[in-house]
């Protein structure tokens, strides 16, 4: 979800730029920085993210520059004669020297710029208007750079649906293998409890294997995790035709590493259990790309 955008405009009086930055975010969280004066672009600017990005951290930065020359000056000559008649005042009181006039010209109010007329509403709001599209021009280019980069997160994300797909597979072959492992184990651990005293007859030897055996069964486990595959899939398949799956994915990134816990708990196989931690590996790394979906 990051990405970056800048387009710019102007009129006959000034210019104006709009940058927009955007980093990976949980939610979506939007700033927006304006000159004074036009914090009424805010909340348009905010509904206008809103409407086309659900997830990252995303800055708005509005800056304007005056193209017009600088405002003639004139002299507050009301001011400057009160200004004068309190220094006359001070002087003939205190004796202090008469300030220059320079010193009198730099008393706030005394140099003043000339009100060339304030623009009419009407031409405030075609101003509104034409800010207004470059700020929409700005945010289809930062979709784009965003979407330019779920295109390569795409490939990175399928490559660990792949991985995670291959480790289940060696899973479920290990997890055939595991009934002999526990059978064998049984009766090792049966045959030092028992030392000398008589075996346990095959009927009942064969209920405790099957009880064991039934403790360590974890293909539902694995089929769960073939269905969170398929589920994985179909979002990667939906975030291509530009639909916002990741909210979706973090959840489904969870069920996965809760599977993967839970195998790792029910084995009782050295070689499963080392499969098992490898699959939370690769469900975290996973998970961790995850969170720059939108």
């Amino acid at each position: 979800m990051t990405g970056y955008a800048r387009a710019q405009g102007s009129d006959d009086r000034r210019r104006w730029v709009w940058e927009a930055r955007s980093v990976n975010g949980r939610n979506l969280e939007i700033r927006c920085r304006v000159p004074p004066g036009f914090d009424r672009l805010e909340n348009p600017a905010r509904v206008a993210v809103g409407g086309r990005m659900k997830r990252g951290n995303v800055s708005l930065t509005l800056t304007i520059t005056s193209e017009r020359n600088a405002k003639p000056l004139t002299i507050n000559r009301t001011l400057l004669a009160e200004l004068a008649t309190l220094v006359d005042e001070v002087r003939r009181t205190t004796g202090a020297a008469a300030p220059s006039a320079d010193g009198l010209l730099r008393v706030r109010g005394v140099i003043e710029e000339e009100d060339t007329g304030e623009e009419t509403e009407q031409a405030l709001a075609l101003l509104d208007r034409e800010l207004q599209a470059t700020l929409d021009e700005t945010l289809k280019a930062l979709v784009a750079s965003r979407a330019a980069e779920g295109k390569a997160l795409a490939r990175v994300i399928d490559g660990h649906v792949a991985e995670i797909e291959g480790l289940c597979a060696r899973a479920t072959e290990r997890a055939l293998a595991q009934i002999g492992t526990v059978r064998a184990r049984f009766e090792t651990q049966l045959a030092e409890l028992l030392g000398r005293v008589p075996a346990l007859s095959e009927e009942r030897f064969a209920q405790e294997v099957a009880l064991l055996v039934g403790k360590a069964d974890v293909r539902e486990e694995l089929d769960r995790l073939s269905a969170h595959i398929a589920q994985a899939r179909s979002l990667l398949a939906d975030a291509r035709a530009d639909n916002p799956v990741g909210r979706k994915f973090d959840f489904l990134c969870q069920e996965f590493n809760r599977e993967a816990n839970t195998l790792c708990s029910k084995s009782a196989d050295i070689e499963l259990t080392r499969i098992g931690i490898d699959l939370k590996g690769a469900v975290e790394r996973m998970r961790e790309q995850v969170q720059n979906v939108e």
